[in-house]
């Protein structure tokens, strides 16, 4: 499948929305069980460090960094989402918006990205280790989605460049 991978534009978050939204009725995607409104997510997410993958105007996923904490030692710590529609799965958007992601983060000076992956999300944990990143831990029983307790597993990918000094 050819797709670009380019900076997430406003304009892009209808179809952003709507990949989340599939994310969500997974179960096996975050906590979350409602997508926020673009005000809410655009305050909550890195400027520099939101991204498309796109195939002519369509948009087939989206990836973006969100800061871990607002205390000045972890300026360089980001938690990642990656999200791809049901339809681009299993085609190389995910890993293509990974890649681009960690390339545009430690431009940003981020130093380690880490993601929360529920256990049984099989496809995302593999995502993230054949990127680079490590298993940190499991976090057990951390929340409830819909009444049940989940399980987070930790990862992390610490930049080889960035914050080494």
């Amino acid at each position: 499948m050819r797709f670009e991978v380019d900076p997430m534009q406003p304009a892009d978050w209808e179809a952003v929305a709507a990949i989340y939204q599939e994310g969500l009725a997974t179960g096996q995607a975050t906590f979350e069980t409602q997508v926020p409104s673009w005000k809410s997510w655009d305050s909550s997410h890195l400027t520099q460090t939101r991204l498309v993958a796109r195939r002519d105007d369509e948009v087939l996923g989206w990836a973006a960094l969100s800061p871990v904490s607002d205390r000045c030692a972890y300026q360089g710590v980001a938690e990642v989402s990656v999200y791809v529609s049901s339809a681009a799965r299993g085609q190389g958007v995910g890993k293509a918006l990974l890649n681009q992601l960690i390339e545009e983060s430690e431009k940003a000076g981020i130093w380690t990205l880490q993601a929360g992956i529920f256990p049984e999300n099989e496809a995302s944990i593999g995502l993230h280790h054949s990127c680079g990143f490590r298993m940190v831990g499991v976090r057990e029983r951390l929340g409830k989605l819909n009444g049940r307790w989940r399980d987070v597993a930790m990862l992390e990918r610490r930049s080889p460049s960035v914050g080494t000094c």
